[in-house]
């Protein structure tokens, strides 16, 4: 490493977009170095009203107009095709020589439709809502927009790539991430369905369907989160509780799994739940600790930003904004070491503005506009891949969705959500290795040599304890990136406490925030995990961009304390006179009568209505109708009628609405499978899965093969020699117990994760 400048400092970005992933996106490009100016005029744009924009519009300078500055940008953002078409570069042909045009348009056309109704009709639309655990197994209208955080955060991320494959090869093209694809980021790990398998029910309340691994009443009325996963944890869990006889079942003492089968989960439950009112949460929260058990107090959202492990992470920053004044805000969610600290400065309006150097335009190749088949533009990047259960793993696979070629590098035994899990370890190859036998760790660190990048999730100090920590593997490869993920940062009180999504969501407050005055739920979409993971993608495709220019490599952390900062960024934004943020309730349906979701003949669909008239021009109240009756009017006019034809009436009369599918519904959807977003894989069983397939749309790589899962060891011989390993030193490995060469997986039956 060269040189201490940010990982991006140099690129010029145009922000011409409107909403909430469009600023997100910018945003993170500017917190990574980037120049952003932002064109705000000849477009309406309901997302600037929101809180978050005083966060997501630091570090920009704001101009009514663009001012020829596409002309010498590196990189244009749009959020709509008629903004992309006035300033000419239109989303159906390539862009200008040498020029990354990503564009991240919304679920609707219609950029004045409020920016977080847009994100729960998404999650109405694709599945997201009717996989949410609740006491009714309806659709729960989630009050945080998820979808369009990741959509912002996964676009920069695929921005970045297309930037670090026009270093090499002087081409341009343009990048999409719509709202599914936001969706498909978000929610991987549910987001798949097998024609013969039945979806899982959601009718086992808002804690999940786990109850060593849910959320409990203690004896003084407060809530806790009880993360006891595994086999080791739930058996100090229950020891402290009192409920042995839970294990004690010869049945659940043979299968751990039969906690929360179906048929005893409620028994379990309630049995714990018994445990849990013996005591207060403060005393419950000490035991636990003590004992070294997950648990977590379900805090309030709005203390989150004066925890200190918040601020040991320097995720508390006060800006003076020149519209709301004096603000509190999280800070830049992703470190990578060869950054210096990052200076935030609120956003800046101005007449005009104008970039930083008078370099020129980048000039284009000869081959310009030429597509590549398959691969993408990682394509050539190889990543070393020890992570294990899911932030790791996913992060991987989002790199390999990229492009890179990722080798899953798991332990003789394997990872053990690997079959789970399956979901999130697509597109990987496979090397099963015993890193703790020095032959092993040789043929590792020789990989190393000639690979790129190393991710893991372990906790703080484990890749320092075998040997294979930054500083050591650069001896082996000094241009190498080094990525983490850990739970709190490795730093601050509890920096080196193992970290789990749900013991974060608790913490954090989102738990508490979605339930309400109600009971706290446990969000069947992964929020931490996958926001970790896509934030290391986007770390790790910004260290590339900076060893691509010549500046070397670095490491790279993300942490589950910081995502969940970063996922409440519009929420957890503090200024005098700001509106409180949203907050749910029980099977939270939405927040008004006229923006909810409502039973229909064939299910359910999502309303978003801008006033009464139009409910009562679409003949689903009279005119006459209170305020007070106004859900009682229309949920009885939407009864009996299908959603189509509600979507028909609703949007003719100018609201909104959308069908609340299940992930049969959207994964057997022609449309969607057509489009390439989703696939059907058949194993090679005969077997057959519906999953998530192009998570992004890469003009110059219009084909992307399907991400399948590895097999334990299936790939070990064949990474290995590519490393320059002899096939007799790798047969020797073998036959020593030290390398495993597995088959590859034949199929995964059921509906995996939470």
């Amino acid at each position: 490493m060269t040189e201490t400048t940010p990982a991006l400092s140099g690129l010029r970005v145009l922000d011409a977009t409107t909403g909430i992933a469009g600023p997100v996106a910018t945003m993170l490009l500017g917190d990574l170095g980037g120049q952003v100016i932002r064109v705000e005029g000849g477009w309406p744009d309901s997302g600037t009203h929101l809180p978050g924009a005083v966060m997501w519009h630091r570090n920009k300078t704001i101009v009514p107009a663009a001012q020829g500055l596409v002309a010498t940008a590196d990189l244009v953002v749009t959020s709509h095709p008629e903004v992309a078409a006035a300033l000419g570069v239109p989303v159906d042909r390539e862009p200008p020589a040498g020029l990354v045009h990503l564009h991240l348009p919304p679920l609707r056309p219609d950029a004045t439709l409020d920016p977080l109704a847009q994100d729960r009709l998404a999650q109405a639309e694709y599945g997201i809502a009717r996989r949410q655990t609740s006491f009714s197994g309806g659709p729960v209208d989630g009050i945080y927009p998820f979808c369009s955080y990741l959509q912002g955060a996964w676009g920069a991320t695929a921005a970045i790539a297309a930037l670090t494959e026009r270093v090499r090869t002087g081409l341009g093209q343009t990048v999409t991430v719509d709202a599914l694809h936001g969706a498909m980021v978000a929610a991987t790990t549910t987001m798949f369905a097998d024609p013969a398998v039945t979806l899982p029910s959601t009718t086992v309340g808002p804690g999940g369907p786990n109850p060593a691994f849910g959320t409990y009443r203690c004896a003084d009325g407060a809530w806790l989160f009880l993360g006891a996963l595994g086999i080791k944890y739930q058996d100090i869990a229950f020891e402290l509780l009192g409920t042995t006889d839970i294990t004690a079942d010869p049945e659940i003492a043979a299968n751990r799994e039969l906690i929360y089968a179906p048929d005893r989960r409620d028994r379990v439950r309630a049995r714990i739940a018994e445990g849990f009112r013996r005591k207060a949460r403060a005393e419950w929260l000490a035991e636990f600790a003590a004992a070294g058990c997950p648990a977590s107090a379900v805090a309030d959202r709005d203390a989150w930003l004066d925890h200190p492990q918040v601020a040991a992470l320097g995720q508390r920053v006060e800006l003076d904004d020149p519209v709301v004044g004096p603000a509190v805000m999280g800070g830049v969610p992703v470190e990578l070491s060869g950054d210096p600290r990052p200076a935030l400065s609120p956003r800046r309006f101005a007449g005009t503005a104008g970039w930083a150097d008078d370099r020129p335009a980048h000039a284009a190749a000869a081959t310009a506009g030429q597509p590549r088949a398959g691969g993408g533009p990682l394509a050539g990047v190889r990543v070393l891949d020890l992570g294990t259960v899911l932030a790791g793993p996913y992060a991987g696979m989002l790199l390999a969705a990229l492009g890179a070629d990722v080798v899953k590098v798991e332990t003789l035994k394997g990872d053990e959500f690997r079959v789970r899990g399956y979901m999130i370890n697509r597109g990987q190859r496979g090397l099963s290795i015993d890193l703790r036998n020095p032959g092993g760790l040789a043929a590792f660190r020789r990989l190393v040599s000639a690979s790129d990048v190393v991710l893991d999730n372990f906790r703080p100090g484990v890749r320092g304890r075998l040997g294979i920590d930054h500083e050591t593997l650069r001896a082996d490869n000094p241009d190498l990136v080094s990525t983490s993920i850990t739970g709190y940062g490795g730093t601050g009180p509890l920096g080196d406490h193992p970290g789990y999504d749900p013991v974060v969501q608790a913490m954090s407050g989102i738990m508490k925030a979605q339930g309400g005055d109600a009971e706290p739920v446990f969000s069947t979409v992964a929020v931490n995990d996958v926001t970790v993971a896509c934030l290391a993608a986007l770390g790790t495709c910004a260290a590339l961009y900076q060893r691509a220019t010549g500046r070397g490599g670095q490491s790279v952390h993300a942490s589950l304390a910081v995502s969940a900062t970063f996922m409440q960024s519009n929420e957890l934004v503090r200024y005098e006179g700001r509106v409180p943020a949203e907050t749910g309730g029980r099977d939270h349906p939405g927040p008004s009568a006229l923006s909810r979701y409502y039973a229909c003949a064939d299910g359910w669909v999502r309303l978003h209505l801008p006033s009464a008239g139009v409910a009562v021009r679409a003949g689903l109240a009279s005119a006459g109708t209170g305020h007070d009756g106004l859900a009682q009017a229309v949920g009885a006019a939407l009864a009996d009628l299908p959603s189509e034809k509600i979507v028909e009436l609703v949007e003719a009369a100018g609201g909104t609405a959308a069908p609340a599918r299940d992930n049969k519904g959207l994964l057997f959807d022609p449309a969607v499978l057509a489009d390439g977003h989703v696939t059907r894989y058949v194993w090679p069983d005969g077997n057959q899965s519906y999953l998530p397939h192009r998570y992004a749309v890469f003009s110059r790589h219009p084909e992307r093969p399907v991400l399948t899962t590895p097999g334990l060891g299936e790939h070990s011989r064949q990474v290995l020699a590519e490393a320059g390993l002899a096939s007799a030193t790798v047969d020797d490995l073998i036959a020593a117990g030290v390398v495993f060469q597995g088959e590859p997986l034949h199929s995964v039956a059921g509906t995996g994760y939470r």
